[in-house]
């Protein structure tokens, strides 16, 4: 894999992509930090400053015992971390929804913003596909960091394959996502490291929001592209000859 030339040719599809990769980026931008905004709020713990005092005066007097179901009582309820499980479920399907919309855009198969609810279409093998997915990265990570990170790359396809073909089911993509990155592993991870950058000024605050306008969309397409080329596509070969 040529980095710099993969790197190259995002910017350019993007660049002359209709519709523009970059404002359908900004709307799965805004959806995505919607969601996680009402998922913290959803979480969140009202406390007045008399259940404060309170919890304090409890701790700070020895009866940590009462103070511990105290401060159970102030937790949210139930109900809420279903919300928020909830929440969480719909950003993932969304976030398939957008890379179906960078894998039409390189594709010529009129993309469009709407490619952003596709995921719902196939909604319950995506959040299988997840859970499938983080279970077996986790197991490996108990092991070591080493195998974990091994793990994340190994299974990083099988989203993309399970777009290509619905028909598939969640452990059949992350069999052939293995067999696809079987020698490509160090070639994502070296192409993840060359834009560490973008990670990292993505995770400042405030300033984040503002740098993923553009590194969410960018890294997006870099990673589309890369499994453009996995599937042995000369991606230099399209030309996105869209209207202005």
């Amino acid at each position: 894999m040529d980095r710099a030339a993969l790197k190259s040719r995002a910017r350019e599809v993007i660049a002359t992509s209709n519709p523009r990769v970059i404002s359908v980026g900004l709307v799965y931008l805004i959806v995505s930090i919607v969601l996680q905004a009402l998922s913290s709020r959803v979480l969140s713990v009202n406390i007045s400053e008399s259940e404060a005092m309170n919890y304090l005066r409890y701790a700070s007097s020895g009866n940590y015992e009462y103070a511990l179901q105290y401060a159970e009582t102030m937790q949210p309820p139930a109900a809420a971390y279903g919300i928020n499980l909830l929440l969480h479920l719909i950003s993932g399907i969304i976030g398939a929804g957008f890379v179906i919309f960078l894998l039409n855009t390189i594709r010529n198969r009129q993309p469009c913003l709407g490619n952003l609810f596709d995921g719902f279409g196939l909604w319950w093998k995506v959040i299988l596909l997840d859970m499938l997915e983080g279970l077996l990265i986790g197991l490996w990570g108990v092991l070591f960091i080493v195998p974990g990170v091994i793990a994340y790359y190994r299974y990083s396809q099988a989203l993309y394959i399970l777009i290509d073909d619905p028909q598939k089911s969640p452990l059949q993509c992350l069999r052939e996502s293995r067999q696809m990155m079987d020698g490509h592993k160090s070639e994502l991870f070296m192409l993840d490291l060359s834009m560490l950058g973008w990670y990292l000024l993505g995770l400042v605050p405030y300033v984040g929001y503002l740098a993923q306008i553009w590194s969410v969309p960018y890294i997006g397409m870099v990673k589309a592209l890369f499994h453009e080329k996995l599937l042995g596509s000369n991606v230099w070969s399209y030309t996105p000859d869209y209207p202005a």
